[in-house]
């Protein structure tokens, strides 16, 4: 398959206004982590269009299970789900051996994480983390335990809807992207104050999964659908941020 770069010499650029700006007071995390000069642009390198490159050998067999992937002694609690889809280029092509991590809470909205203090308890049985390649076709699928809701010190009493986050490291380095997928139905997501600085409805309904009764496994798990768009006027929206910028 012909990739853009090869046929073209660079990705096409993100549309910043589909984009939240970095800067944005109600999300408060946003006003230290954010750039305040103007962002400079430069054409793809080499280096930005090549790259990285992975191989199966590099995953365990469990790394797409997150429901066994950490397992001790028993099983993990919460709504057993499946979640599949496709990573996409700018032009809606597959982009095949794309590396896709994922993490998240666990069934409670406890992160495994020393920093986390959250009263609920930290499952023993779940590590609330894994990673995919996609195939041929840019498919990838995971199972995983569906996570909690969690309070959060943005105001006095926000709270975050159930959430996973990813990482995806396409064909090369200026297609990463970092995000956060939302789950179909959650009367959580309006009121979020990171799902609120996206200036685009359209854009925010890109970052909620699907249920997919066709991907049901009976009387196991639901199944929800998550397609990614790596570049390009309609990508899948960066968490908050405009790094990368080219």
């Amino acid at each position: 398959m012909t990739t853009p770069t090869e046929q073209f010499g660079e990705f096409l650029q993100r549309d910043r206004s589909w984009h939240p700006p970095a800067y944005t007071p109600g999300y408060k995390t946003s006003v230290l982590r954010s750039p305040q000069k103007s962002l400079i642009s430069i054409e793809n390198s080499l280096s930005e269009i090549t790259g990285p490159r992975f191989s199966p050998d590099e995953l365990g067999p469990l790394d797409n299970d997150l429901i066994l992937n950490y397992a001790q002694e028993g099983l993990p609690i919460g709504e057993r789900i499946l979640v599949h889809g496709y990573v996409l280029d700018e032009n809606g092509r597959p982009v095949p051996n794309a590396l896709v991590e994922v993490w998240q809470a666990n069934a409670s909205g406890r992160y495994r994480h020393k920093n986390d203090t959250y009263i609920a308890p930290i499952d023993p049985n779940f590590g609330g983390c894994g990673r995919v390649l996609t195939d041929e076709n840019g498919y990838y699928f995971y199972r995983t335990i569906k996570p909690g809701p969690y309070p959060w010190r943005n105001q006095i009493n926000d709270w975050r809807p159930a959430h996973i986050h990813y990482s995806v490291s396409a064909s090369g380095f200026a297609q990463r992207l970092i995000t956060q997928m939302y789950f179909e139905g959650d009367p959580m997501i309006p009121d979020c104050p990171i799902v609120r600085s996206i200036p685009s409805e359209e854009a925010v309904r890109s970052l909620i999964a699907q249920l997919d009764r066709g991907a049901y496994v009976a009387l196991d798990s639901r199944a929800y659908r998550f397609d990614i768009v790596v570049r390009g006027s309609r990508a899948t929206l960066f968490e908050n941020t405009i790094q990368g910028a080219k």
